[in-house]
């Protein structure tokens, strides 16, 4: 690697607001605000929406969609677009 092209990387908290659980890993995100963690020492924290503690295809929680309701919406504001050949 050739010296001062690349971005510090440090020890940085990420923080799964969903679940309440945080990640301690390096990464060259910066962030003002800051949390002591379980060693003792300050890190960066950075709180982010979903990961893999709350995003459904790392749980297994995943939600049923409701295709047939989207598909009747969908023909009663457009109609039908081509007839049915069986």
């Amino acid at each position: 690697m050739r010296p001062g092209i690349h971005p510090e990387s440090r020890p940085v908290v990420f923080r799964d607001r969903a679940a309440g659980v945080a990640f301690l890993t390096r990464s060259t995100a910066r962030s003002d605000r800051t949390i002591e963690w379980e060693d003792g020492n300050v890190h960066p924290l950075i709180d982010v929406e979903i990961s893999s503690a709350s995003h459904p295809f790392h749980t297994g929680t995943s939600r049923v969609l409701d295709t047939a309701g989207r598909v009747e919406r969908f023909e009663r504001r457009y109609g039908r677009t081509a007839p049915d050949r069986h």
